[in-house]
Formats: structure tokens, sequence, C-alpha cells
């Protein structure tokens, strides 16, 4: 096991809609800088920091930086789109990343999700994965349940193909961290750990789920990380917050940080953890 931080370890620092913008953004050289400080040596950057933005000559200096840093880069983008996964395949190759986290594409108000298109679109650009040796991973969240996720891994049935598997995003499907991990760390490429509290709201009738630091809420990391060494091979543990407003941006993004900094404390008792040997694909 490998632990890491990305670009939503720290989305308050890179800018969240609907709030006031920032005038220096953390950009992803700026992820590097922190993972350093932190002593990780994985960084995802995801979709809130497109990577398919910066240029080509941009890519080669995150490439470099992260090289003299000792530091392995995963790339994540949104949607089944051939196009831009064979895009941020290129990206990926260019940097140096094994691995591409995506999100099956949001379906229509009222419609079911075309699994047949869905698993036309992964099949298309697979071939061209297999043949760089870089990974899909799959993000659940809560538009699809893990039961969907794994119809579609299963159908596909390549060694390319897997799981991201987030620890809180299919609460909203009203699937819990329990089932979601059991169902889906045979197929697990990438952890985001994601640790949540629940309260009841001031008059008793309701919850409120948070985010709160790894190792501070509800979240059984040790029994999710012993799912994953039994079932899958090694991983990488990147750390993702949902870090609630604290008054103002910048003292949300000072609150961040220190929960990014205690996440990473609390989870390198993992690094190291052996895994089993590596399922067999059906």
């Amino acid at each position: 096991m490998r632990v890491g931080v990305g670009s939503y370890s720290y989305p308050w620092a890179v800018g969240i809609r609907n709030y006031p913008p920032l005038r220096e953004p953390l950009s992803a050289f700026g992820v590097l800088e922190a993972a350093n400080a932190l002593d990780v040596r994985v960084v995802q950057i995801a979709d809130n920091m497109p990577l398919h933005q910066m240029s080509d000559d941009a890519l080669d200096r995150l490439r470099d930086r992260a090289r003299q840093l000792d530091i392995e880069l995963e790339v994540g983008t949104r949607g089944l789109d051939p196009a831009r996964l064979l895009r941020y395949l290129e990206i990926a190759l260019r940097l140096g990343a094994r691995l591409v986290r995506t999100l099956l594409p949001m379906p229509m108000a009222g419609s079911k999700p075309d699994f047949v298109q869905l698993e036309a679109c992964i099949r298309e650009i697979l071939p061209a994965f297999e043949a760089s040796g870089v990974f899909i991973a799959v993000e659940n969240y809560e538009r699809y349940s893990y039961v969907d996720l794994l119809r579609l891994v299963q159908s596909v049935s390549s060694p390319h193909v897997g799981i991201c598997l987030d620890t809180l995003n299919s609460l909203g499907a009203v699937e819990t961290p329990r089932e979601v991990v059991s169902a889906l760390a045979p197929y697990t490429l990438n952890l985001h750990v994601k640790d949540f509290q629940i309260r009841r709201i001031e008059s008793g009738l309701g919850y409120l789920v948070s985010g709160c630091a790894a190792g501070d809420g509800l979240l059984d990391i040790d029994w999710v990380v012993g799912e994953l060494t039994q079932n899958r091979r090694e991983v990488s543990l990147i750390v993702e917050l949902w870090t609630p407003f604290a008054g103002s941006v910048q003292e949300t993004i000072v609150l961040e940080r220190e929960w990014a900094a205690r996440s990473v404390a609390f989870l390198k008792k993992y690094e190291g953890a052996v895994p089993a040997a590596p399922i067999a694909r059906h």
C-alpha cells in the first residue's frame, strides 16, 4: 500500500464553485510540493484540476518536477468519451502515470444507464490502454449502484479496467461503505480514503453527514485495508476530504491542510502492507 494525496485532498485551495474565487488557486505543482512536505510519493491530479487544459510544456515540467521529488503521478477525468480518454492516455504516458481515473457519465434525468453503450466506449479505447500498460479506474458515486459497476467491470473483463473505490461516494445511493467495499475490493485499482461523521441535527429530526480527517470518523479503515490486501494487488491510498465550510474560504483552506496532514499521518501505518496474490478475473 502506498499513501498519497491529490487535487481532491485540497478542493477548497483549488476552488469551489459558488464560493469567492481565489487569487492564487492551488496548482498541480502546488499539490506536488504539498505531497513532498508530507513525505508521500503518490499524487493524483483529478478533474477539478483538468490536465488537458495544460500545455505540453507545462505537462513536461510537471513530470520533471515529480521525478525530482520521486513522486508517482496518477491522472483523472470524467466520462467515457473515447476521444477524451485517449487524450488522457496520452497525458498519462507523457507524465509517466499508470492509472487514469474516471467517472461514468451522469444519466439523463429519468433515464436508465445504457450499459451496452458504456461497455462499447470502454472496449473502443481498451486496446490502446492495454498496449500502453495504463489502467482505467472507474470511480463509484451515487448515480450508479455498486451492482452497476460490478456488471460493467465484469463484462469488460480486462485486468486493465477496474475500480477507483471511494469509501463514501455511494452513501448518496443508500449504500454503506461496508457493502460497497466488500463488493468492489476484488476489482479495486485505487482507493480514495474519505472518512466521515454522522450526527443528529439540533431538532433531532434527521442526520448530518460531514467529512473529517482520516482516522477521526466512522470509517473502519483497518477493515477496508484488510479487504484490499486480501483481494487485490497493491493499490494507492489517496486522501480525499469533504471539509465543511469554516466561515471563510481562507479558514477552510487552513483546515483542509490540517486534515490532509493528519490523514496522511494516520494512513502511514498501512504503507508496505503486503497484498495477497491477484485474484482470478472472470
